[in-house]
């Protein structure tokens, strides 16, 4: 892989995980106002320390030794490093089974934005799909269905592959509805400073999941993950620093986030069937989606009212 490549899959990755972090930035700023000082400068500073290299980091390996549970946690973590061919072949091998598990966790997790979560309606038919929430579970249980069955002639290992990812959707889903509740009481100053950080550090993880299993759409190579979506939880920690309501303004933001986990799930689906797809089409995808949504964003945002000087002129 060129210098260009990686360039580009880093860049990809950076935005991806800004862009599905946008939330949690938000979340962030707001609880940070209700804490002390010295709690914010803990939180910015070894708080960043702790979600690039504790969670981003052993997020990545994690999934790594689980598709691969022969090489163990040692090999797991020598393997994102090596170019040894038996270790690369090892993870050749347990490749389909974690981009199926991926792909459908990111299915779920964009048809559950689409039908039950609050929005800003970007395009024409989510107003309809939010009023047909109760259809959600439905929907997700036939796509299960149908992974299943297709795999199931390709490689079982697969078809099991599809229900870990649904599995692990509901299971992620569940910490951070907790995670929502303990923000509200986080706001109304109901935990003190040393809770309020150890909750900012647990919802961080839940958001981090989907930014690190969407990271497989673009590489297989860990380190790159690592870096572009290390870079991508300092540009987040930044805009929790700076004014977040500068960020508000971009109302349809989390519309680009959430349709580019769409097409990234997509790809890892086609992908763990053995469809060839190009390294440059995940972070293509990304950057057209998630620009087309920041443009569509700069257009809504009110134009300043003109003074009466101007209205006299």
């Amino acid at each position: 892989m060129d210098l260009l490549s990686i360039v580009f899959i880093i860049a990809g990755l950076c935005l991806f995980e800004t862009v599905t972090s946008i939330d949690n930035a938000i979340i962030n700023a707001e609880v940070l106002f209700t804490m002390s000082e010295r709690a914010k400068r803990w939180f910015l500073t070894w708080g960043l320390l702790f979600a690039v290299f504790a969670i981003r980091g052993l997020f990545p390996w994690l999934i790594v030794w689980l598709s691969s549970p022969s090489l163990g946690p040692a090999g797991a973590f020598t393997a994102t490093f090596s170019s040894d061919p038996v270790v690369i072949a090892a993870i050749g091998q347990s490749a389909p089974i974690l981009l199926m598990g991926g792909g459908t966790f990111l299915m779920f997790l964009f048809f559950h934005w689409l039908f039950l979560e609050d929005k800003n309606f970007g395009l024409r038919g989510e107003r309809f799909f939010s009023s047909k929430g109760v259809w959600f579970f439905a929907v997700v249980s036939i796509i299960l269905a149908a992974l299943v069955w297709v795999a199931l002639d390709y490689n079982t290992l697969v078809a099991f592959g599809a229900v870990i990812g649904s599995t692990a959707f509901f299971i992620v889903h569940g910490f951070r509805q907790n995670a929502e509740q303990a923000e509200q009481k986080m706001l109304h100053n109901e935990m003190s400073d040393v809770s309020k950080i150890f909750y900012l550090e647990v919802i961080d993880a839940t958001f981090s999941i989907d930014g690190v299993v969407g990271a497989f759409a673009f590489t297989m190579a860990v380190p790159l993950i690592l870096i572009g979506n290390g870079l991508g939880a300092f540009i987040v920690r930044e805009l929790t620093i700076r004014n977040v309501d500068n960020i508000k303004k971009y109302l349809y933001l989390k519309n680009g986030a959430m349709y580019s986990i769409f097409f990234l799930g997509a790809i890892m689906i086609m992908d763990s069937f053995g469809f060839d797809i190009p390294f440059w089409v995940s972070p293509l995808i990304t950057f057209g989606i998630v620009g087309f949504f920041f443009a569509k964003s700069i257009k809504a945002i009110p134009k300043p009212a003109r003074s009466k000087s101007d209205r006299s002129r």
